[in-house]
């Protein structure tokens, strides 16, 4: 199979699977921000890797454990809902490039330029 038909494949198990767990899973756990923001299927279709963004890091540890307790529900609405040869096997992974991106942001806005600084020195004198 093509790479292009894969990374469709992939666009579209991660589309549907979002859709299930906003819509059909209904785990209090879930009760954090959290986004997929991609999937990994293989050549073969027998796995999808789905990477989970979680904005809260204390709802995290939940918010990965409901959704690997769920996994064989959303994989059985997900064959329900797209046309495959074989339903992938799901695996969540818990995707921290978001919040790494937030703080090494945050980092930046804290440190102010160094010929800022030399220009408020030289005001001073």
């Amino acid at each position: 199979m093509s790479k292009f038909r894969i990374d469709m494949i992939s666009e579209e198990v991660r589309r549907e699977v979002d859709r299930i767990i906003r819509e059909d899973m209904h785990d209090p756990r879930m009760g954090g921000t959290y986004c997929i923001t991609r999937a990994e299927v293989t050549r073969d279709l027998r796995y999808a890797k789905m990477y989970v963004s979680i904005l809260e890091d204390d709802k995290a540890e939940g918010v990965m454990s409901a959704l690997k307790s769920a996994a064989g529900f959303i994989r059985r609405e997900l064959g329900h809902s797209l046309n495959l040869r074989y339903t992938p096997e799901l695996q969540f992974v818990h995707d921290k490039n978001i919040a790494y991106g937030v703080h090494v942001a945050s980092v930046l806005r804290g440190i102010t330029p160094a010929a800022a600084e030399s220009d408020e020195n030289e005001n001073d004198l």
